[in-house]
This record gives structure tokens, sequence and C-alpha cells, in this order.
């Protein structure tokens, strides 16, 4: 089961690769994770944040794997705990979803194509994070549920 994550936006502070870098060497045991970056566009030149919300939710649904089950990261999303998580990513395993891609929106969040095409949502709180965060957390929770589901050592 390949896991994708499609993130608006370049890492551009050595600290947030570093932290994605490891998750991504952790999860390679267990699946293949691979990073689509799509490039931010910012409002000014685009002609406002929806014209630019719709620049780059293009560039998201042509990163999307075609049969993927995609999983939209967003603020009023479903919230799982971690064992939640795992258990859902084994569910959809289970239910023949054998790719995954999960996607994290810029900073005034994705347009209404991206959300009409996401097959649910996903909540890390009520909090508001960084979209560079938001890419570590994920990660670092996708390796946690690879952990979980096979009951090894990790997860406390």
């Amino acid at each position: 089961m390949p896991f994708t994550v499609v993130a608006v936006g370049k890492l551009k502070e050595k600290f947030w690769k570093a932290a994605c870098d490891e998750y991504l060497k952790r999860l390679q045991p267990y699946l293949r994770t691979t990073v689509k970056e799509v490039p931010d566009v910012d409002p000014a030149r685009a002609g406002g944040v929806e014209a630019a919300r719709k620049k780059e939710g293009e560039a998201i649904l042509a990163a999307l794997p075609a049969h993927a089950h995609a999983v939209l990261l967003a603020i009023d999303g479903m919230e799982r705990t971690s064992e939640g998580l795992a258990c859902r990513l084994d569910e959809l395993v289970v239910h023949g979803k054998s790719d995954i891609a999960f996607i994290i929106g810029g900073s005034d969040g994705v347009s209404d194509e991206v959300r009409a095409r996401a097959d649910e949502t996903l909540s890390f709180g009520r909090i508001t994070l960084p979209h560079n965060l938001a890419r570590v957390v994920l990660l670092e929770q996708l390796y946690r549920a690879q952990k979980i589901s096979r009951g090894e050592p990790y997860h406390k």
C-alpha cells in the first residue's frame, strides 16, 4: 500500500526538511511513501486568494494518483487518535484501497474542486498548524500507525 503526500509549497528551512526526511526514512521498511510538492501561488500575482487557490488546486489534482483514496487535512475534518488513524488505514486496505493520498493545502486552504475530490478529511485538532509542521506531524503519525498496526514498540 503506497502513501502519497501532496503538499503545497516547498520546505525551505533545513529543520523541516530534516524532520520529514527522518520520518520518510523510518516509513520505508513498511511502505513506499512519496511526497509531491506543488508550487504555492502568491494571491497578489494570481488575481486574489480564490484564483491562487484554484491554481494550487489544479496542481494538487494533477499530482494525485488517479485511483487513490484522497484524505484532505483540514481543521474541520475528522479527529482521530493515533490508534484510530492506524485502524482507519487498516480498514481502507481491507476494503481494497491500496493507494492512499494525503493532501496538505496552502496557507489559504484548498479549492472547492480539491474538497470535492477528497474521499474524507482528517484533522489534527482545532488548532491551526503551519503547513510545514502539518507535514511533519502527518509523516510521524503515518509511521506511528504502522508501528501500532504491527504491534511493534514505539507507540506509548
